[in-house]
């Protein structure tokens, strides 16, 4: 597997992509705004759906829950859309997704067990998946000068496919919400979320083989 090494950490401006590749997905900006549009999205998707979470905490109301599960999927798709369209993706933007993604779920899901019990199981899995692997996986893009991990097919695209394609991401997400909110089984949604983590450890195993390298180098910041 041929992976693309993390450049060497270089001192005084910072260096552009611009003479190395032609890549959209690759960073080329000295600097990054963080007041963006699209991150503006991110955070009301997520401040709104994490009051429905409260909201269902405080009512015991499955439908109050699942306002939140759906503001938060429009609000998940259209601050990509945003970013995209206003040329607005950065790395501080892709990581406050992720940040806001494992809120959501993390706390969505706890309450979801609380209101059905039975799938307490399939939660527990779900939770230590997405929170802790998932989040390792979806955070190492940062080795690489990559925008986010919508571009990670071009340090790996193997794991890109099972992960953050369009593929990677329906999987990630909709048969556990099939199997909890459609089928309502705790056995078929245990096991689909046991098959959930055994794709993210296949992932990271896959990742971690090749040896993802570290930058080296003092940070600080000379004194002027």
């Amino acid at each position: 597997m041929t992976m693309i090494k993390p450049p060497p950490l270089h001192f005084g401006p910072a260096p552009t992509t611009e003479a190395i590749c032609s890549h959209h997905g690759c960073v080329r900006e000295a600097q990054e705004r963080i007041m963006t549009s699209a991150n503006a999205v991110t955070m009301t998707r997520s401040l709104v759906a994490h009051g429905c979470v409260l909201a269902a905490i405080a009512t015991a109301s499955t439908p109050v829950l699942l306002t939140g599960l759906a503001v938060h999927l429009a609000g998940d798709i259209a601050d990509g859309a945003v970013a995209r369209r206003r040329d607005e993706e950065t790395v501080s933007g892709a990581m406050l997704d992720i940040i806001c993604d494992r809120l959501f779920y993390g706390t969505y899901y706890t309450v979801f067990a609380m209101l059905h019990p039975s799938l307490l199981p399939a939660a527990g899995i779900f939770m230590f998946t997405f929170m802790v692997l998932d989040a390792h996986l979806s955070m190492s893009f940062v080795h690489w000068p990559l925008r986010s991990v919508n571009y990670f097919y071009l340090v790996d695209l193997t794991i890109y496919r099972w992960n953050f394609s369009k593929f990677g991401k329906t999987l990630q997400g909709a048969p556990l919400l099939v199997a909890t909110l459609m089928i309502g089984s705790p056995p078929v949604a245990t096991g689909t979320a046991a098959v959930l983590a055994t794709v993210k450890v296949m992932s990271l195993w896959r990742l971690h083989s090749a040896g993802v390298q570290l930058r080296r180098g003092c940070a600080a910041t000379p004194a002027r």
